[in-house]
């Protein structure tokens, strides 16, 4: 029990030199880095509010203001650190061993975050662009460092890692798609009078841009139908609900101005 106490009593004498040989260094350090923090947190919505002044798109500004942010509390902890008589260097040194370790065996997972970043400083496509790559097209409702968040008119969710937009063929078309139709009419109607009636219809459609126009004309001569392909702009998130209004549309306007759509009739020669 004795001997016990006396351990107790060396750890308390321990504790009580610790303090009073190192406690103004850790008030210090403590103040500093609340200091800091706050100075960090001030600075960075400084420069948030900077870029948005300058409007600056989205995403480089949050990666601008994280980045200042970050940096700045790295800073302000080195600071603190320092002040309790630590010495860092030892520490960076392992941290730089182990980083070259982990960015051997995450060579995959880097490059996303190499190609996010080449992404965010380069602005090929902003939020709310809309972009097809690697087969599959939708709105960017978010761009990470790792990857880019794509959504569908049907409400899907299609996560694109980074690596693969850049290097790859990218097609932005911003906040609309092009919606490209063909139109059989027979030849016993008249073209122009078809191309007139599909142009007012495309009009009553407040949601077809208008810039830039839609285009239309005589596609092909085929077999049996005088093919007029039409193309115009529609907005991504209602892509095909606009084909499938525009479509009947058409079709209603032809029958009510007496154009008609052939079909197929084959002569059918019965063997003896």
């Amino acid at each position: 029990m004795e001997q016990e106490l006396q351990n107790l009593q060396k750890f308390y004498d321990i504790i009580i030199e610790f303090f009073v040989n190192y406690s103004f260094q850790i008030i210090g350090a403590i103040i500093v880095f609340i200091i800091g923090w706050f100075l960090a947190n001030k600075i960075a919505s400084a420069v948030d509010a900077l870029c948005k002044r300058n409007e600056l798109d989205v995403t480089l500004t949050k990666f601008i203001v994280n980045t200042v942010k970050f940096g700045l509390i790295i800073g302000v902890t080195i600071i603190a650190v320092g002040k309790l008589g630590i010495t860092l260097t030892p520490f960076i040194a392992g941290i730089g061993a182990a980083s070259l370790g982990a960015g051997l065996a995450l060579q995959g997972t880097l490059s996303n975050y190499g190609a996010g970043l080449s992404i965010i400083i380069g602005r090929p496509f902003i939020v709310g662009n809309t972009i097809s790559v690697e087969g599959v097209s939708g709105v960017v409702e978010e761009i990470r460092l790792a990857y880019t968040i794509l959504s569908t008119e049907d409400g899907e969710i299609i996560t694109i890692p980074n690596k693969h937009i850049i290097g790859e063929v990218l097609v932005n078309s911003f906040e609309n798609r092009v919606v490209e139709t063909v139109f059989g009419i027979d030849y016993n109607s008249d073209p122009k009078l078809a191309i007139d009636v599909i142009s007012n219809v495309l009009k009553e459609f407040d949601e077809i841009s208008q810039e830039p126009k839609a285009q239309m004309g005589i596609k092909e001569f085929a077999d049996f139908s005088i093919n007029i392909e039409v193309r115009y702009w529609a907005p991504t998130k209602l892509f095909f609900e606009t084909q499938y209004k525009v479509n009947m549309a058409i079709y209603n306007a032809f029958k009510q101005n007496n154009i008609n759509i052939p079909f197929p009739t084959y002569n059918l020669i019965k063997k003896d």
